[in-house]
């Protein structure tokens, strides 16, 4: 491994190190402002959605670069979103209803905050295209 190429992870790395210690002091900040269980649904479903736009900016729009996206998908969404404390809840729960309830709320909603991203990256890849003309041969 080069010194360029070693510096390079150390950065990348760095950059998510910082982005998870935003992301975890966020979701711990959040969990203090209401009860546990509707804290990590809230955060779930915002990093998904979140996550969503990240993602799907890449590939509609392209304003990020790879080390942004590093910061903010691996980095301080992962760290916001907690599938740990999800899951330690639903099994501690001991109501079939709230069970269930954890459960389709988590996974329901994050997957529609996802797929919210998603439209809201793809709305921004098309303004920036509408203002550019559109790509030119």
């Amino acid at each position: 491994m080069t010194t360029d190429s070693l510096l390079a992870r150390l950065e990348t790395i760095a950059l998510i190190a910082v982005g998870a210690v935003v992301g975890a002091n966020l979701r711990y900040l959040a969990i203090g402002l209401g009860s546990d269980v509707g804290a990590v649904l809230v955060v779930n479903v915002l990093g998904s959605f979140a996550l969503g736009v990240v993602v799907y900016e890449a590939e509609y729009a392209g304003c990020l670069g790879r080390e942004s996206r590093l910061l903010l998908s691996t980095g301080l969404l992962s760290s916001l979103t907690t599938y740990s404390t999800f899951a330690v809840q639903t099994a501690m729960a001991t109501d079939l209803v709230a069970v269930v309830a954890i459960v389709a709320g988590n996974y329901g909603l994050g997957f529609a905050g996802v797929l919210g991203g998603r439209a809201v990256a793809r709305r921004l890849g098309d303004a920036l295209e509408s203002r550019t003309g559109g790509e030119t041969a």
